[in-house]
């Protein structure tokens, strides 16, 4: 792959956007071959958590590339925008937990990405923002989805439409970020918020955010139904039997996610 970088290591992968001469902006063979790494990774019983970051230290991605975007044809337009529409409801529907490690300024689809993480850390020094309608156009990668069932309806509406870009702290503030560090801790510190979640059974993670995902979108009832599948799936499993065993032996289990 050319406009991803991929790497493995143990149970951890970890994505990082390598366009650093562009902000890493996304042009059609970037969302090609992130959609590409997100179906194999869906599909790996030995990933149990994804960190997405960006290649340098100016951004973590600053959305479309406009460069790209000034040569296409309406109909390439439109490809495009479906194309990361459905490369990040890819991402947000991954079993395993998903950490955007931002590094760098987020804008426009950068920020949608982020978005369709289920966390996000940032280092304390960028900027980011859905800053779409400066353009003349509207987040058209779940931007206006995502952001106001994270922050709710008025607060998502007024960056929207402002096109207002955020410090870090600012970010947190709003309910936006999980977490803003230094800049040289940002490493550090997402690997020990990826550790706190790797170090409980990887099956009961993924059953979890399945039932919180899913039940989010349903009626309570139907979401208590949606949870009560989720932890039944998880009663058959050898990682439970080791959690009662380890409990009882006074060690920490070692869990197989079988």
């Amino acid at each position: 792959m050319e406009t991803i970088r991929y790497e493995q290591n143990g149970n951890l992968a970890i994505i990082t956007l390598n366009r650093p001469d562009s902000m890493n902006a996304f042009n059609y063979d970037m969302l090609r071959e992130l959609g590409q790494v997100a179906e194999a990774i869906r599909i790996n019983p030995d990933i149990r958590l994804v960190v997405f970051t960006g290649s340098g230290e100016k951004a973590f991605s600053v959305g479309a590339d406009l460069k790209e975007r000034k040569t296409l044809t309406e109909q390439q337009v439109k490809r495009n925008i479906y194309k990361i529409g459905e490369v990040f409801s890819a991402i947000e529907n991954l079993p395993q937990p998903t950490i955007a490690m931002m590094n760098g300024h987020s804008f426009g689809g950068g920020m949608e990405l982020a978005l369709a993480c289920d966390f996000r850390i940032a280092s304390d020094d960028i900027l980011l923002g859905l800053t779409e309608t400066s353009l003349a156009i509207i987040p058209g990668a779940g931007g206006t989805q995502r952001l106001p069932r994270l922050i709710g309806e008025a607060k998502a509406l007024e960056l929207i439409l402002t096109a207002r870009r955020l410090t870090a702290n600012e970010a947190l503030a709003y309910g936006i970020l999980t977490k803003v560090v230094s800049r040289g801790s940002l490493l550090e510190e997402t690997g020990k918020f990826a550790n706190l979640i790797l170090a409980n059974g990887p099956i009961a993670v993924q059953q979890a955010k399945f039932a919180i995902k899913h039940g989010m979108n349903a009626d309570l009832h139907t979401g208590l139904n949606i949870e009560r599948k989720a932890y039944e799936i998880t009663i058959p499993t050898e990682d439970r039997v080791e959690a009662l065993i380890a409990f009882g032996e006074k060690r920490k289990p070692v869990f197989k996610g079988k």
